[in-house]
């Protein structure tokens, strides 16, 4: 995908999204057209999202773009971006409601579609971990340890490199901290438990790394949008 956007036969392409951003036509893709869009300049400097499995790989390419895979749709200085595949739909949405946001609603209605802000509730977090060998040996360490007291320095020296090095590597491809991801991991473990169990919430807590219920109903209402109870049906 990106060989063929930055590729002689996309040039056209480029120079079309180009110039069209200089004459300050506004412009918006979603999924890997994002990847266009970059590929072309035009989200230099700016907030974009992509699909959250590609948000890594983006994140290396264009380090000039700042990205932000949690939202479902993002516009910044006239270019809107969207995430996965039927991100379109919410990115078409977010046209019409720059300019109407009644309309959008009624759209919104007759195609049966609720409000999504935030790609975060489908993101997962083992498969953005892979396109880095270090935070892979991170997440196979911390799965293994969620449900204890987790020291940063210790995972570092377990999986054989520095704590600085850890912490290079996740803000560079995930552009996070190793302690958020490691709550993405026990969120995550968290959902599951509650959709598939009758394990009370206070149990539940425990498995992950939390002493108090409370602290882990938060982080999934702010995580995932749903509260525990939610999740559970």
């Amino acid at each position: 995908m990106i060989a063929h956007v930055s590729s002689s036969d996309a040039a056209p392409l480029r120079r079309l999204v180009a110039t069209t951003r200089e004459r300050r036509t506004p412009i918006a893709s979603a999924c890997t057209g994002t990847f266009l869009l970059a590929e072309s300049g035009v989200l230099e400097g700016l907030r974009a999202t992509t699909s959250w499995w590609l948000a890594p790989y983006f994140r290396m390419r264009y380090p000039e773009v700042t990205v932000d895979e949690a939202r479902m749709v993002t516009t910044s200085d006239g270019v809107t971006t969207a995430g996965a595949a039927f991100a379109h739909v919410d990115l078409a949405l977010a046209i019409v409601r720059m300019n109407s946001p009644a309309l959008a609603e009624l759209v919104a209605r007759y195609l049966v579609v609720d409000e999504r802000p935030s790609q975060a509730a489908y993101t997962i977090a083992a498969a953005l971990a892979q396109s880095d060998p270090t935070l892979a040996a991170f997440e196979r360490w911390a799965r293994t340890h969620l449900d204890q007291p987790i020291s940063i320095a210790d995972a570092a020296q377990a999986i054989g490199v520095s704590e600085r090095t850890l912490q290079r590597a996740m803000r560079r491809t995930l552009g996070t901290s190793p302690v958020r991801f490691v709550q993405d991991l026990r969120v995550e473990r968290a959902s599951h438990l509650l959709k598939t169990t009758d394990l009370p919430l206070e149990i539940i807590a425990r498995r992950v790394g939390y002493e108090h219920a409370n602290t882990l109903r938060i982080l999934l209402r702010e995580r995932t949008g749903a509260t525990a109870g939610a999740l559970r049906r």
